[in-house]
């Protein structure tokens, strides 16, 4: 009997016949019969004897929230009400605080508060961690929960507790409100221009192209460089990002995405043209920086088309599908990971900025006046007509120097000097 078994075994293998994957086969589908049977008798039970009878509808949406949830933080059931509130959010107009968020250890996780919004206005930073709702715990509760009940009524208050890392916890309360997405945000810092992005929805590549535009005619050959600030900006749509780099480069692959087919793998690559026409590019980040932030980030950094300035990013290296269930919502599904044009994956390590500098506040120390060389009695004169410098009695007794100034964006005027120092430098080089 053991004689022929192994002849048996020996032919098949011979004759490339699949005999152990065949019976594998068998066993695996006998394996799930048996699971979907045991879900059935969960599902009767709690159906019958449960101390409050749940809904049919509310007992599978949690176990297919459930099934979603346990692989990663970014893949979720989306009930109809959540997922027509999703399609709004991605054309730039939804209702709720203004907060990217994820799970982490059962607590909601602010990735990013979007700019002008009343999370961002009540202080709300990236990091932060959101342990009650109105008092009532994390948790216990899914994503999709508490995103639900965050939202709410235009003008309602909710209580968040915060857990920040060096503070004891504490309340703060956040006024809901209809938030409108404004994609892109531009200005001229001097000769620089400055383009803010703070997510990116479909207005964000006409956007760029429109604001890029109106740099080089409002400052022509004056344009020293641009400025691409993607900090506390917590993603969005992909072909929004592959757009904004492709605005930058003139040629190369922006990213790829690998699944888990080998067939399924895609690359994004540039088409001809730079919308800075080859001038410097400095790309703000820090760790609210995430996702398709990152995208644009790294791609810009290996091509070195861009400096990337400020701190590590948030390190969400994943791409989530969003899979329509007929009459029933969605289900976001994480369904690849992307990968920079040298092949880094940044999941769950994020981008290292070229020139690390953290954010702070400066404060102009008072001096007293120093005696110069003008000020000397008998003071040879500047034989090149420069005046010389006289003291200004009325400035220094007036108090113009101790009046509060506005607060100064550190990682914003460490880029700009930056731009202006390469700008000087190439200029010297030309002449």
């Amino acid at each position: 009997m053991k004689y022929r078994l192994l002849v048996a075994v020996l032919m098949a293998a011979l004759m490339g016949m699949p005999l152990g994957n065949a019976a594998r086969a068998e066993k695996d589908k006998a394996d799930t019969y048996e699971l979907l049977n045991l879900f059935g008798d969960v599902f009767e039970r709690l159906r019958a004897d449960y101390v409050e009878q749940p809904t049919d509808q509310e007992l599978i949406e949690a176990a297919i929230n459930g099934m979603l949830t346990s692989l990663d933080p970014h893949s979720s059931y989306l009930n109809a009400k959540s997922f027509r509130e999703m399609r709004v959010q991605t054309r730039g107009e939804f209702g709720g605080l203004g907060i990217e968020v994820t799970m982490e250890s059962g607590l909601v996780k602010v990735v990013s508060p979007i700019d002008d919004t009343p999370a961002y206005r009540a202080g709300i930073e990236p990091g932060d961690l959101i342990s009650h709702l109105d008092g009532s715990p994390v948790m216990g509760i899914t994503l999709t929960e508490a995103v639900e009940k965050m939202r709410g009524r235009v003008g309602t208050d909710i209580d968040l507790t915060i857990r920040r890392q060096g503070r004891e916890p504490f309340d703060v309360t956040v006024t809901r409100a209809i938030i409108k997405i404004r994609s892109v945000r531009s200005r001229l810092e001097g000769d620089v221009g400055y383009l803010r992005i703070t997510s990116f929805n479909e207005q964000t590549e006409k956007g760029v192209e429109k604001a890029t535009t109106d740099f080089h005619e409002k400052m022509g050959d004056k344009l020293k460089g641009v400025v691409l600030d993607l900090r506390n900006n917590p993603g969005g749509l992909l072909d929004q990002a592959v757009a904004v780099s492709d605005a930058f480069l003139d040629k190369g692959e922006i990213v790829s995405t690998r699944a888990r087919r080998a067939e399924d793998t895609q690359r994004f690559n540039s088409r001809p043209g730079d919308l800075a026409k080859g001038l410097p590019v400095i790309v703000l980040i820090n760790a609210g920086s995430a996702s398709a932030s990152e995208i644009v980030a790294g791609a810009l950094q290996d091509h070195r088309r861009a400096i990337v300035l400020g701190t590590k990013s948030f390190g969400k290296g994943s791409v989530q599908t969003i899979v329509p269930l007929h009459g029933h919502g969605a289900m976001r599904m994480t369904t690849a990971r992307y990968y920079t044009p040298s092949g880094r994956s940044i999941q769950g390590v994020g981008i290292e900025p070229d020139i690390v500098v953290e954010q702070a506040t400066v404060e102009q120390v008072a001096t007293p006046r120093r005696r110069r060389e003008s000020d000397l009695r008998g003071a040879l004169r500047n034989d090149n007509g420069g005046d010389a410098e006289k003291p200004d009695a009325k400035k220094e007794n007036s108090g113009e120097e101790a009046k509060p100034r506005p607060r100064q964006d550190y990682q914003l005027a460490r880029a700009l000097d930056l731009l202006n120092g390469v700008a000087l430098f190439s200029n010297r080089l030309a002449n």
